[in-house]
């Protein structure tokens, strides 16, 4: 398993448009990161345990190993475009030393920030629910992603 604050770390230092990076965005972006690895891997990346809430994937996890590492990470708040207090997050110095990520899974991160950095909020949110995870399960349960890859792959070799 990677660290989890090495993964934001490394979101924050390369996704491209850093105002986009609010909590939400950051806690699905790993998520995807998670599901892509379920998938590829037979695993996650992260040792988050995913639940399925009202708003899609949430965990406190992202938020509370952020808060452990305030000396990294700076949380910035503002306003969405409704008015709505948004938390972000940048890093505290941009020529940060990141620690060293597998290859495999910095492949996997670079795949999910191009896939999502052109996404608008509900674009996003819309390709988040199209997941396979999310589709199959229940509001208010956890997401198993390592079984939900293997039913999804049975389920692709089926076809």
């Amino acid at each position: 398993m990677v660290e989890l604050i090495d993964i934001i770390s490394y979101i924050l230092k390369y996704y491209p448009i850093k105002k986009e990076l609010s909590n939400a965005r950051l806690t699905k972006m790993i998520y995807l990161i998670d599901w892509r690895s379920a998938f590829d891997y037979g695993e996650q990346v992260t040792n988050v345990s995913w639940y399925f809430d009202n708003y899609g994937p949430f965990v406190h996890d992202i938020e509370e190993t952020i808060e452990n590492n305030l000396d990294i990470i700076q949380p910035i708040y503002t306003q969405n475009i409704y008015g709505t207090k948004k938390k972000m997050f940048i890093l505290r110095n941009e020529n940060i030393k990141l620690n060293q990520i597998p290859e495999n899974i910095t492949k996997i991160i670079d795949i999910i920030i191009e896939k999502t950095k052109g996404l608008y909020w509900q674009q996003f949110i819309n390709f988040v629910y199209s997941t396979y995870p999310i589709v199959t399960s229940e509001r208010y349960t956890y997401l198993n992603l390592v079984q939900k890859a293997t039913e999804y792959r049975q389920e692709l070799s089926e076809e």
